[in-house]
């Protein structure tokens, strides 16, 4: 691939995921985002990504590499008690969105296409086919070897939206200069909710 094209590839990228963010991506169209990205054809998104949904795939790709070696170098400090696995889930992602600069918007782009349920799958399987998210899931219920099945399950879904939708509304705050925690103090809170979730009593 030419450095020209390339250079138009992270271009739409880049353009998309912000427009995504901040419209929802069913609202957007290949048209609207070929024009702010500069493209005088309005195919130019077609013609480097596909369709959609190859697209948003594209988009979650370009920033998981990052957050899987964040936490793989967490992984490898060696993890022990409750505390640390939920760090490994929690701190990879915002230490990524910190390294960025301001403003970023793939917080608010996940949460926007974890809400479109014709989407929805190309978050939850590009999520789940992470090594090190698996190694911090099983380091985890390890460390809650009484857990009901069930109860691990709906805690896991909790876990997911509490994740996604704080570090969105976090974004979009930081972005609007609004408030003074960034995102080290954001993990840290959400690392203390999500102890007492996963430690919360069970009720017959």
């Amino acid at each position: 691939m030419s450095d020209r094209a390339q250079a138009t590839r992270e271009r739409i990228l880049t353009v998309a995921e912000r427009l995504y963010a901040e419209h929802g991506v069913l609202a957007v169209s290949n048209r609207q985002i070929s024009e702010a990205a500069g493209q005088g054809n309005n195919t130019a998104v077609g013609y480097h990504f596909g369709t959609r949904t190859d697209l948003v795939r594209a988009i979650v790709r370009k920033h998981s590499g990052s957050i899987e070696r964040l936490r793989h170098r967490r992984l490898d400090s060696g993890p022990t008690e409750l505390r640390d696995w939920l760090g490994c889930l929690v701190y990879p992602t915002t230490e990524h969105l910190a390294e960025l600069g301001t403003p970023t918007w793939f917080a608010r782009f996940a949460a926007q296409t974890m809400t479109e349920p014709s989407l929805r799958a190309v978050i939850v399987d590009e999520t789940l086919t992470s090594p090190s998210l698996a190694r911090t899931l099983e380091g985890l219920y390890r460390c809650l070897p009484g857990l009901p099945a069930e109860v691990r399950a709906e805690r896991n879904d909790i876990t997911r939206l509490l994740l996604m939708h704080t570090m969105a509304e976090r974004e979009r705050a930081i972005a609007e200069g609004a408030g003074t925690a960034g995102w080290r103090d954001t993990a840290t809170g959400l690392t203390d909710a999500l102890a007492g979730l996963w430690l919360a009593p069970v009720t017959k």
